[in-house]
């Protein structure tokens, strides 16, 4: 089968578009019998604070970021509702996954894919103002209900930081895993092979993970410079555990 065929991306559907009862309208954009793709895994998810971290590293030290990650947890959308605080995460897989869902998505920015595409889904998105303590307007986010990976590498660590291996059915996975052998405990923000009172133990023996994750894991241990971060890896161990303090 051509390796498009097999293309993977991430869909997130955001807070803004669950409060506004966009779950089902955004589902039929993106039907088979429109587009030719297939779930490969869907969640509900609370997102916790070291995935929304890792999900918008690149925008770190902008000064959007703090309101970036109170959107994408829910803290804006249900400040009074914690039960409400979700997003739906979703795993497409077919040929040219990656382009079609952009396309139905439309531009990260609501006023241009009103401008560029009218009956794309970020069309019915908004734009918010953000001021600082002192009243001062700072610039713009984005309420552009959904997140789509935007290319081939963008959505493998997409799905690795959201899904672990065993949330996908194995005939539909598109990234190597591994059986592992050791343990490995969390605890604060560290990792360990060895049991600390009060830690959680996210992999034993006979887990099944991504590869590339066991590989960190082992840097991390060995101390020596990870391929990518602690938070990327334990994120998704963390989603709706109770383990986590914000």
């Amino acid at each position: 089968m051509p390796e498009q065929n097999r293309e993977s991306s991430l869909v997130l559907i955001k807070p803004d578009a669950l409060k506004n009862s966009l779950t089902g309208y955004i589902l039929s954009q993106f039907s088979e019998f429109h587009t030719g793709l297939r779930f490969a895994a869907l969640k509900v998810v609370t997102v916790n604070l070291a995935l929304a971290e890792e999900h918008y590293a690149e925008h770190k030290g902008k000064f959007f970021y703090p309101s970036l990650l109170d959107y994408i947890r829910g803290y804006l959308h249900y400040p009074d509702e914690p039960s409400k605080r979700r997003v739906i995460a979703i795993i497409y897989r077919g040929p040219n996954a990656i382009k079609h869902i952009r396309e139905i998505c439309g531009n990260t920015n609501p006023h241009d894919a009103r401008a560029q595409r009218p009956g794309c889904i970020r069309a019915l998105g908004t734009i918010i103002p953000l001021y600082d303590e002192k009243g001062k307007f700072i610039g713009d986010r984005s309420d552009n209900l959904i997140h789509a990976s935007a290319n081939p590498q963008d959505a493998e660590r997409e799905i690795k930081l959201w899904f672990l291996p065993t949330d996908v059915p194995p005939t539909v996975r598109s990234f190597p895993v591994e059986t592992s052998k050791e343990y490995f405990y969390y605890k604060n923000g560290e990792v360990s092979s060895e049991y600390m009172p009060g830690s959680y133990c996210f992999i034993g023996p006979g887990d099944i993970a991504w590869k590339s994750d066991m590989k960190v894991l082992r840097q991390i241990i060995k101390g020596k410079k990870p391929d990518y971060s602690t938070n990327a890896v334990i994120a998704k161990y963390l989603i709706n555990k109770d383990v986590e303090k914000d």
